[in-house]
């Protein structure tokens, strides 16, 4: 009996000349019933070799089967037996759940009895029962996720490809997204699960590990983690064994740490919220919020999708005014000073917020220009964010064309243009690879030893060790304020001795919801 569902041979793929090749040489098989991780750092070739698989894409050299059809030759009975959740949302948001689902479900040709009764697995399935008549645009995070797979799976699928389809998910959405998965694979159906989350890629029966278009392992996570202590040690070793460049880009962030100057001045509270409010019409997204934040300190805010630190985050950033309450960086109130309070603050978009049709180079010149740098000194701060930041090869390049990752430098780049006070980080890296995010962390923290003030969401649990200390935003309020180990210390029990700040987030939002009941 074969138990192969996709055989990937001898599959190359070229874009342009101009650029490296894609991908390089890949072998392997994808196992009827199980799910393979598809692992690597941004811009590897891990969303090339899933459009290739699903036969959107034609490879230069090679060919994949899938269930023995070829993809490119056979590609419409390919296309039937393929559900795919693409990296960005697929769906229309100005259309409701329901209307997305109606049009995912005529293009699939699913329609009468079998309609009926593909909603009503799929709304079980996900929980969106309660929200079909909500805009795509208005669900939270998790809920779109949900809905994506939802639409991949209106006509059950053989083989199921989700490209990074927790990206920018709460570790409670993650773990329900997860859930859904493996019941599937209960089902019958494959998965490739493409991922930036290392503590993802341990849950996979395989893993193929790809960088720069080559696949460097291709096996049991097991079999990884044997030669370090974690699965994210023994991912940094192979990268950095495989590409000295790899090796040399956590020591090239340092250096912008190095040409920051120092923020001078005694301890001081840098940024405070006094009691922080904000409602929209009858609803209140944020209240009664209260703390501050030291010079030098890292603060991060923690919470599950559509609970409040979004909203909180833009108060203190002067991009959202409250309703009541005072939001002050170095004693500026920024309602009523917002230009000399903008002017010491640095501000990282959660969704890329420069302009997709300039270039890097253009964005550089423009944010440089905002921040008031002029002349040589303007001249001489692009030249620096762009040797940084490693941008030398992409230039001229439009920025909706640059890998995820470099995308993320870049927004970082001009937020540090102008050497601000505090930097504020809206899920800084989300989607990015884990050696680019252990480059930018090693960069923020070469920041903070300057006196840079850092505040910053992040769904990474292991991102929030990093942090001096922690909120956790619920339901509108801050729930638990704490050091990461004092938040591990609560979640403590007798059934779990040493708990993991992951198990601590859901913990406490369970415990919250127990003595809180809607």
């Amino acid at each position: 009996m074969n138990d192969t569902l996709v055989t990937i041979h001898h599959v190359s793929k070229v874009f342009t000349a101009e650029r490296p090749p894609a991908l390089i040489d890949i072998n392997g098989i994808i196992p009827k019933g199980k799910i393979v991780g598809l692992v690597g750092p941004d811009g590897a070739g891990k969303t090339t070799l899933i459009r290739l698989i699903a036969g959107l894409l034609k490879p230069t050299e090679g060919h994949i089967t899938v269930a023995g059809y070829d993809t490119i030759e056979d590609a419409e009975a390919v296309h039937y037996f393929i559900g795919y959740m693409p990296q960005k949302f697929g769906l229309y948001e100005d259309l409701t759940v329901q209307q997305n689902l109606n049009l995912y479900a005529d293009l699939r040709g699913v329609v009468g009895e079998e309609r009926k009764k593909t909603f009503e697995r799929l709304f079980h399935f996900t929980g969106l029962a309660p929200f079909t008549d909500r805009l795509a645009s208005a669900l939270s995070g998790g809920m779109k996720q949900k809905l994506g797979l939802a639409c991949a799976l209106i006509k059950k699928p053989m083989l199921l490809l989700l490209d990074e389809p927790s990206v920018g998910v709460d570790p409670i959405s993650r773990r329900e997204l997860w859930k859904m998965v493996n019941d599937l694979l209960v089902e019958g159906i494959s998965v490739v699960w493409s991922t930036a989350y290392l503590d993802e890629a341990e849950k996979c029966d395989t893993v193929l590990l790809i960088n720069e278009g080559k696949l460097i392992f291709n096996g049991k996570p097991s079999d990884l983690t044997s030669t370090a202590p974690s699965f994210e040690d023994a991912f940094i070793e192979i990268l950095c064994a495989e590409s000295e460049q790899n090796r040399d880009k956590i020591n090239k962030f340092s250096e912008l740490a190095a040409t920051t100057p120092m923020v001078e001045g005694p301890s001081e509270n840098v940024v405070v919220a006094e009691a922080l409010t904000k409602k929209f019409g009858s609803f209140t997204a944020a209240n009664q919020i209260s703390f501050s934040i030291s010079k030098g300190e890292i603060f991060g805010l923690l919470g599950p999708n559509g609970a409040g630190k979004s909203t909180t985050f833009k108060m203190l950033c002067g991009l959202l005014q409250p309703t009541s309450g005072k939001a002050l960086v170095k004693n500026l109130d920024l309602q009523k000073a917002p230009s000399d309070a903008r002017a010491r603050i640095g501000y990282m978009a959660q969704k890329f917020s420069l302009y997709g049709s300039l270039s890097v180079l253009q964005n550089l010149n423009f944010f440089a220009g905002i921040y008031n740098l002029k002349g040589k000194k303007k001249e001489s701060a692009v030249k620096r964010m762009v040797e940084i930041f490693n941008l030398q090869n992409y230039q001229n390049t439009p920025t909706e064309e640059l890998p995820l990752g470099f995308k993320q430098r870049l927004s970082l780049a001009c937020a540090n243009m102008h050497h601000p006070d505090v930097l504020f980080l809206d899920e800084p890296t989300s989607g990015v690879d884990p050696l680019t995010r252990r480059e930018f962390w090693n960069h923020i923290n070469g920041l903070v030893e300057k006196g840079v003030t850092i505040m910053v969401t992040t769904h990474f649990m292991d991102e929030a060790e990093y942090c001096d200390r922690l909120a956790l935003v619920y339901r509108g309020q801050i729930i638990q304020m704490a050091t990461p180990e004092k938040l591990k210390e609560i979640a403590r029990t007798a059934d779990n001795p040493h708990p993991t700040l992951n198990d601590a987030f859901i913990k406490l939002i369970e415990e919250y919801d127990r003595s809180h009941p809607s």
